[in-house]
């Protein structure tokens, strides 16, 4: 009979011992955990003190009982392995509230005992109102103190997971919250226009942003930084990183890997032919990087958690290896990577690039869509996609999971570009995101469209003279452009090209990379040699802005928009009455903005009137006399070249389309 002793719960061992006995009706399985809860759902430990997750027993998923009850598995809680005799085969064991010492008879053994979080040596780090968040016990003191001591101030020290996740749930408790990070940015392992989109929401909910700062000691109310800035601070959270538990694999004599984490091969065994491991303390090799790495997260470890069982039970279930799929929510925003960063895969050698697109996650005219941004990091010689992240408010998970599958499937960005995605329009696009962003890396790949990510211009820059032109609209970039950028709206650039120097260096953007493309292709067109699109557009530049300080352009931004917990958008919406209409003077042109309101107010024509296409028929009695000029104008010409058409079956003979805004607004400049 196997005797399977599986030390360590949670994630991994709780996941081998289940299914362990799924494949062997008659072996004896033991756990031995060192904690007092044998499996609990340690990701929602944030969202129980945010409130999202109302009661705590739902993160109770299993105890030693009902594990007992459903599996056939002794579970012996509260009891720490302090020895493995490797030779007769044999696990040391001492319960920790009664000191019995125990001990276990093995024919395999795996090792799951995961990791714990570092504490960094920083004095009045032992204070009782710092903290780390690891276990239900961890949870319990937050709670509890957040409850009886009602803390206004609090610092995360620490950008990463669980710290920004940590900073949503205390500004949901009302606490001021200050998060300090040693990188440039939060979630450093994100390019740092996805970490702005993050960043750019947390300042939004009044998040206090220090980053690129260290914490150098922490006193009863406040933490004082390296460089002196003193920080409120009623409550501490430390989160600046997992380490594996290693002491009992190391006492044991098993080999540790280059990473340091302990070493295991393609079935998960170790140096012992008889002890397998999963979870956070492993390492294993990248399946794209081709080097070891350690990669503490829940997903992976239940997969490994399952195939160590296997293998210990004599299958040879190999794994293939981690490619880092990780997605964090903040407040509303979504943010994700898998695989590799563009940064990463060419310090690994490979001839990468990237590119980015910004795209509505369903159709633009179904209510409700919102921008899902997508990155893809790809081999330029073959295509090869090595990594990707998204962001957005809707739809980032969806597309993550795309991409995670082609890296994990050595999908090109051409096979990327011919896949049928699903589409509705109140949920997808006829080409998804996915899609474009594959089209856009094949343009780059070619040539056809000569781009740069706004991680690569700031390096591209050093030592050149650019110009910038800037194709978005007049109200755009009068709220916020690249500092020395010139404003040519597309639909302008083909009667200015006489005025832009051939031989300059160029840097072209719009709101998204769209636009930028178009008028690329017209000055290619017309013999421009050195012009390049910005990937994203004002989009990625803005995000990029949020994270990171460039040396080689610079950009005023607005601050974000405030917003609060649970805070709805109700505008007000602006109703033209009929008499605002009659006040016109009769003899002045009649000047009708026929896009959306929501269109209308970011900005308009100057006395321009909004009266949306699809009210026009109803407000005919509003317009006056028939005979009177009037001027219909939209975002490109196409909705207003259609309401003449309507108003001309109502008998109005003085018609003209304006075309579209930007075309309206050349006018004020000919004047």
């Amino acid at each position: 009979m196997e005797k399977i002793v599986i030390i360590g719960g949670v994630a991994a061992g709780a996941t081998a011992a289940a299914k362990a006995r799924r494949l062997s009706a008659d072996a004896k399985i033991t756990i031995l955990e060192a904690g007092p809860d044998i499996s609990f759902a340690n990701c929602g430990l944030p969202y129980y003190i945010g409130g999202d997750i109302k009661n705590r027993s739902k993160l109770i998923l299993q105890s030693p009982e009902s594990f007992y009850e459903q599996y056939q598995v002794d579970v012996h809680v509260n009891t720490k392995a302090i020895e493995i005799d490797r030779q007769n085969k044999i696990v040391y064991a001492v319960n920790t509230v009664t000191g019995q010492k125990m001990a276990f008879e093995y024919t395999k053994l795996i090792l799951a005992q995961g990791g714990k979080p570092i504490a960094p040596p920083i004095p009045g780090a032992e204070q009782d109102h710092v903290f780390q968040l690891w276990t239900l016990e961890d949870m319990d003191k937050i709670h509890s103190f957040i409850e009886n001591r009602k803390p206004k101030t609090a610092v995360v020290v620490g950008g990463g997971f669980i710290g920004l996740e940590m900073t949503e749930a205390l500004v949901k408790r009302g606490i001021k919250v200050s998060v300090v990070e040693m990188m440039p940015h939060v979630m450093s392992i994100m390019e740092a226009e996805i970490a702005g989109f993050i960043q750019q929401e947390m300042l939004s909910y009044g998040v206090n942003l220090l980053t690129g700062k260290a914490v150098s000691e922490i006193g009863k109310n406040s933490v004082t930084l390296k460089d002196g800035i003193k920080v409120d601070a009623d409550m501490v959270l430390l989160s600046i990183g997992v380490r594996p538990t290693l002491q009992l694999a190391q006492e044991a004599g098993l080999a540790i890997g280059e990473a340091g984490g302990l070493l295991v091969d393609s079935t998960l065994k170790t140096s012992d032919d008889n002890i397998y491991a999963a979870g956070d303390m492993i390492e294993f090799e990248h399946r794209v990087l081709g080097k070891k790495v350690r990669i503490p997260l829940a997903g992976p470890a239940n997969r490994q958690g399952r195939i160590a069982a296997e293998n210990a039970l004599g299958k040879k279930h190999e794994y293939k290896g981690p490619i880092g799929t990780s997605i964090v929510r903040v407040f509303e925003a979504v943010a994700g990577i898998t695989g590799l960063s563009l940064k990463a895969a060419r310090a690994a050698g490979f001839n990468a690039d990237a590119i980015v697109v910004h795209k509505e996650h369903h159709t633009s005219y179904y209510p409700g869509s919102e921008l899902v941004t997508v990155l893809i990091v790809y081999d330029k010689d073959t295509g090869l996609i090595l990594g990707g992240q998204t962001a957005g408010y809707a739809g980032a998970d969806r597309r993550l999971d795309v991409l995670a599958t082609a890296v994990a499937s050595k999908l090109t960005v051409y096979d990327l570009a011919d896949i049928d995605f699903a589409y509705s329009p109140p949920l997808g696009t006829a080409n998804d995101a996915i899609n474009m962003a594959a089209f856009v890396a094949e343009n780059r790949i070619s040539g056809y469209s000569p781009s740069l990510t706004v991680s690569e211009i700031d390096e591209f820059l050093n030592g050149k003279e650019a110009l910038w032109i800037d194709v978005r609209d007049v109200f755009s970039f009068e709220k916020s452009h690249v500092e020395g950028a010139v404003n040519i709206p597309l639909e302008m650039i083909s009667t200015v090209l006489n005025r832009i120097p051939k031989d300059q260096l160029i840097l072209i953007y719009d709101q998204t990379g769209k636009k930028g493309h178009q008028a690329l292709r017209t000055l290619i067109g017309a013999g421009f040699t050195s012009v390049y699109n910005v990937s994203g557009g004002f989009e990625s530049l803005s995000r990029y802005v949020r994270a990171i300080n460039p040396v080689n352009f610079k950009i005023n931004l607005p601050l974000p928009e405030p917003k609060k917990i649970g805070e709805k958008n109700n505008d007000d919406k602006k109703n033209i009455s009929a008499e605002e209409i009659k006040k016109e003077k009769s003899n002045e042109p009649l000047i009708i903005d026929v896009r959306t309101e929501e269109e209308f107010e970011y900005g308009a024509f100057p006395g321009a009137i909004n009266i949306p296409l699809d009210e026009l028929e109803y407000r005919i009695d509003e317009l006056g006399n028939k005979d009177r000029k009037i001027i219909l104008y939209c975002a490109s010409g196409a909705r207003s070249a259609y309401a003449v058409q309507i108003l001309r079956a109502y008998g109005f003979t003085n018609l003209e389309n304006g075309g579209g805004l930007t075309r309206m607004m050349a006018r004020l400049r000919n004047k």
